[in-house]
């Protein structure tokens, strides 16, 4: 007889899916995200400094995140395998008749990589421009924080009316 399995194995086997094409998308494979107990063990990011301003150019967000990289994540990194790592900033009107409505949306990227043969970190956006650091905490230090990150333009957000930020 052909019986479902439990509901804890369903939803592990889809975590593990959804992680191998997210891990394919970016480049690192799916067997050293989940290989060593130590890639699940690493502390949640912790957001040291979060505050948003705005001013007659805009809204701006300033935050720094400290995180830690899985010893496995390290170790590919090591091995020249890039790394990518997103942020993500929307902006919500808050309504009580419908959901809140999205009126920004503003996203950054960066890769990492390790460049063997001048021992150096390489972290570049998407935009292009790229810099090297000759550590990885240095490297890593650069993409977690951020300072005066345009997220909305002065037009998008309406007088009188209650707005908060979701940053991921």
């Amino acid at each position: 007889m052909n019986r479902p399995p439990p509901h804890g194995l369903l939803r592990r086997r889809s975590v593990l899916r959804a992680l191998g094409v997210a891990a394919l998308r970016l480049g690192v494979p799916a067997a050293v995200l989940l290989a060593t107990p130590q890639a699940r063990a690493v502390a949640e990011p912790e957001l040291a400094t979060f505050d948003v301003s705005r001013d007659e150019d805009g809204v701006f967000l300033n935050y720094a995140v400290g995180f830690d990289l899985a010893r496995s994540v390290d170790d590919a990194l090591l091995k020249s395998v890039p790394l990518f790592f997103v942020a993500e900033a929307e902006i919500f009107r808050d309504r009580w008749y419908w959901r809140d409505r999205r009126v920004a949306h503003a996203t950054r990227v960066w890769k990492i990589f390790y460049q063997p043969l001048t021992s150096t970190f390489r972290v570049t956006t998407v935009g292009g421009l790229s810099q090297n650091y000759p550590t990885r905490a240095e490297a890593i230090g650069s993409i977690s924080r951020n300072g005066h990150w345009k997220i909305a333009e002065t037009g998008q957000i309406e007088e009188g009316s209650r707005h908060y930020v979701e940053f991921s």
